[in-house]
């Protein structure tokens, strides 16, 4: 059963981590899940029923402003990286993978980067790409306007924040019917963090088009990009570009999958984790 905690930081922030435990038997690897845009960082079914059929462990943690973290306000994308490396050394865990999907692909891809000695491989699902002032960043979104207000600034986000709703288009009847079947959870998550305030959305969406803080061409560890093609929150061209960025990626395209849906490839890019670890350590 996962176990709920909270780790304090060197600045005196708080962290509430989520953990499905040190069991005892051998656990084969620990990955760390960076959650999507908004949730609270708890463990979704799912994603535990996953983890626990492969022997692996699996850390959560609410982002900043997320489930019950203390705020941080100004962070990139970048300060994941730091605040992850002293939740795994809390845990004493020291060599992980890591694991985002949504707005949690780009933090998983800055622990790889920042934290390379430590991360052994990522995978980055329906992961949002470095922004760059073009048009063409913001095409094929539904609903880009919390992105475009938070090119302004924090200010001109939180003011979209108000009267922000969730346009129903943006996904597709597979991604509907996976949040009414498997990925019910993630729903109601993302209920109760949206619930909680706009605060972690809104730091997000700023950290996304800000500078990241970390370059992604010096990303060491193999890096696994799973883009579903009928995706209207991120669509496949954000992946396109984070697998020209990113030197040791490769591109997973599921073709009728969109935002959601995606998800259903969370066991077998599990599965790639692990063999992508063997391999390594083995020195095939």
């Amino acid at each position: 059963m996962a176990s709920e905690r909270d780790v304090e930081l060197r600045d005196g922030r708080r962290l509430r981590v989520h953990d499905t435990g040190d069991t005892g038997a051998p656990t084969a690897l620990t990955v760390v899940w960076h959650h999507g845009s908004p949730q609270t960082g708890a463990l979704l079914e799912p994603l535990v029923a996953a983890v626990a059929v492969r022997r692996i462990r699996v850390v959560s943690y609410g982002r900043p402003s997320y489930g019950g973290s203390t705020p941080n306000v100004g962070r990139d994308v970048a300060s994941a990286a730091g605040d992850v490396e002293q939740v795994v050394d809390a845990l004493g865990v020291d060599r992980f993978a890591v694991m985002g999907a949504s707005g949690g692909g780009p933090h998983a891809l800055a622990c790889a980067g920042v934290l390379s000695g430590r991360v052994v491989g990522a995978v980055c699902l329906a992961g949002i790409a470095p922004y760059e002032s073009s048009p063409d960043w913001f095409a094929g979104m539904i609903s880009p306007g919390g992105l475009r207000a938070a090119v302004l600034g924090r200010a001109a986000r939180a003011r979209h924040a108000e009267t922000e709703e969730f346009d129903e288009e943006s996904f597709t009847s597979l991604d509907w019917a996976a949040l009414n079947g498997p990925w019910k959870s993630l729903g109601e998550d993302a209920v109760r963090a949206g619930s909680a305030g706009p605060d972690g959305l809104v730091d997000d969406d700023i950290a996304f088009v800000s500078p990241w803080g970390f370059e992604l061409g010096r990303v060491a560890a193999p890096v696994l990009l799973v883009q579903g093609g009928e995706d209207r929150v991120v669509p496949p061209a954000h992946a396109e570009r984070l697998l020209r960025l990113c030197p040791t990626a490769e591109l997973w395209l599921r073709p009728r999958d969109g935002h959601v849906s995606v998800l259903g490839a969370v066991p077998v890019a599990l599965d790639w984790l692990l063999s992508s670890v063997s391999h390594a350590t083995h020195g095939g």
